[in-house]
């Protein structure tokens, strides 16, 4: 089979014996359409749960945006590895040697080859082999229905070949919610109003380029592109442009932005760059294709500029990077897809106030996080309205926001989750988008295992399943998990128990639990009143200004311990230290095992 590894096909005898070694039906646990960033980690994580699961891919590449759109450019979570993030990051150190080695770029913290990036999701799902399958090169055209609950797909490849895959739980993470619109779920897309749901204005789209360097005298110089202007790239950098009253930074400076080890760089540069407005939405996949060569040709266009009047004819297209014959990505990067309309929809107000509406308490949803700000690029579609993005602190993803409102057995990742438009800016970066797709597996795994549909899943299960797995559920950064109390703080602020402290910062917000705080009684009554029982408050006498101690807290919680051992030994301890104060992380863990 032309897309298939031999350990696949062999998988593939031993789950459906039924089936030739070109099967054209098969049925699974979990059915992910898509391997990019989101896809790729929702087939590992729900395979690591037990359920037989399938990846299908359209690209040759596990990865996405990543690997085969050509932005192996991490935004954000750089202080959050969180799950499978964190797992794959260390990978990249380890190939590299380490953290200074692909701190390449100004861009990011975490560059890297796209096809080392696709190498090492590869290596990390050939260890789940006993339960994960994928097969590349086929693209989704129908979901199978059964009333309103989707029961799998069917899949076509550049020969016209048919595949049909059955499904228990299906997970959409295509690069732009195609799954939304053959399943018939209501969806948004763009600067969506009530009277205009799918409005065309989404971001830009880059055809992003992996350059080499290929050394003192030689000239790599492609032809002269279809329509090029140099004037398009005015003043791109300091060497080309005439204007002393501009500011920019002079053109190794623009080329270091990407800059990735090996002696390459990305170019994904937005001003006056390589940004291209295409609305992919509503476009077949013939359309598409046709739609991209003219930002293929945007990208060819500064590439060649770079070479001709900025004199870097030493910079090619890298020849050992994509499985391509005109050595570009197999795909665009893609910043925006159709947005589900789900059981609950993440907003800016959300964000800025988690905790502000008592009747909405999203974040006990969470199970994800997030610390880039609301960043969009629509430089290159002039209809489109600047908006404000006020400054944002780190976020969480709340699950309902992965459930469409109307569809049964699908549950939603990647760029397609219930966000508003401006919140996309946030929740699409990569590091953010694996996490929403480990969320989504370990969903789906528990989902087979429990024989429940994702709307009706507890979500605190899923919770301890991703604080298992290593994953943050709220981003606090002072707290990670190595830290003995990881988990309950995480459990007591996703519970509400537990406040963080939100602070917009630069490129990668911040939120803090202050973990080593000492907390006063006051702040303790504040607390123990939103617990399951809230009368133990009165227990804690009236000087609220002082600092909570062992005995004060060990005395109000005394009559909690029949049948609580660990409490028991708590007070034991508590008792040989009474005067000595608690701080922030021990409350945490007391409030998590007694009232947990």
């Amino acid at each position: 089979m032309k897309y298939l590894a031999l350990p696949v096909i062999i998988l593939w005898l031993i789950f459906f014996p039924g089936c030739t070694t070109e099967p054209d039906f098969v049925s699974v646990d979990v059915l992910v359409i898509g391997g990019g960033a989101s896809g790729v980690t929702a087939g590992i994580q729900a395979a690591r749960g037990g359920a037989q699961t399938i990846i299908i891919e359209p690209t040759h590449w596990l990865g996405g945006m990543l690997t085969s759109s050509g932005v192996p450019a991490t935004d954000g979570n750089h202080r959050l590895p969180s799950g499978l993030w964190g797992e794959w990051r260390q990978m990249l150190y380890d190939y590299y040697g380490g953290p200074d080695s692909v701190s390449t770029g100004w861009v990011s913290n975490t560059l890297f080859e796209p096809h080392i990036g696709n190498r090492l999701w590869n290596q990390l799902a050939d260890q789940e082999l006993q339960n994960l399958s994928r097969i590349h090169g086929y693209r989704v055209v129908e979901v199978l229905k059964e009333r309103n609950r989707v029961t799998g797909a069917r899949f076509t490849n550049a020969n016209g070949d048919i595949r049909t895959v059955k499904a228990r739980i299906t997970i959409e993470a295509t690069e732009l919610g195609d799954v939304l619109a053959l399943a018939g779920a209501d969806y948004l897309t763009g600067q969506d109003t009530e009277n205009n749901p799918h409005d065309p204005h989404i971001q830009d789209i880059t055809y992003a380029a992996i350059l080499k360097d290929y050394g003192p005298g030689q000239d790599r110089t492609i032809p002269r592109p279809p329509g090029y202007d140099p004037a398009e790239f005015h003043c791109i950098c300091k060497e080309v442009c005439d204007d002393p009253q501009t500011q920019v930074p002079d053109c190794q400076t623009v080329l270091n932005y990407g800059r990735l080890p090996g002696k390459k760089y990305m170019i994904n540069w937005p001003n006056n760059g390589n940004d291209y407005y295409i609305n992919a939405l509503p476009l077949t996949e013939e359309e598409r294709q046709k739609a991209y060569i003219a930002a293929k040709n945007r990208t060819l266009a500064l590439l060649y500029f770079f070479q001709t009047e900025a004199g870097f004819t030493q910079l090619g297209l890298a020849d050992d990077e994509f499985p391509t014959s005109d050595q570009l990505p197999e795909q665009p990067y893609h910043r925006e897809a159709r947005r589900v309309k789900g059981l609950l929809q993440l907003t800016v107000e959300d964000i800025l106030n988690p905790y502000a509406d008592s009747t909405r308490p999203w974040y006990q949803q969470a199970v994800a996080v997030g610390d880039y700000p609301l960043d969009h690029h629509h430089d290159k579609n002039p209809k489109v309205k600047p908006e404000e993005f006020p400054a944002i602190p780190s976020f969480s993803v709340p699950y309902r926001a992965m459930i469409p409102e109307k569809v049964e057995g699908l549950i939603v990742a990647e760029k397609s989750i219930s966000v508003s438009h401006i919140v996309n800016g946030a929740t699409r970066l990569q590091p953010c988008v694996m996490l929403i797709g480990q969320a989504a597996g370990a969903a789906a795994a528990l989902c087979v295992k429990t024989n429940t549909d994702p709307r009706n899943l507890p979500v605190a299960d899923l919770q301890q399943v991703l604080l298992d797995a290593g994953c943050w559920l709220m981003p606090y950064l002072d707290v990670t998990p190595e830290d003995a109390a990881f988990q309950a703080i995480q459990r007591v602020g996703v519970r509400g128990w537990m406040q963080g402290r939100g602070v917009p910062y630069k490129w990668a917000n911040q939120t803090w639990f202050d973990p080593d705080s000492v907390i006063s009684v006051g702040e303790m009554k504040k607390i123990l009143r939103k617990v399951p029982s809230p009368e133990t408050a009165d227990e804690l006498g009236t000087d609220n200004d002082q600092p909570l101690t062992y005995g004060v807290l060990a005395q109000a919680l005394a009559g909690k311990a029949e049948g609580n051992h660990w409490l028991g030994d708590w007070l034991e301890e508590a008792n040989r230290q009474p005067e000595k104060s608690l701080t922030r992380r021990e409350v945490a863990r007391v409030i998590d095992k007694v009232f947990g």
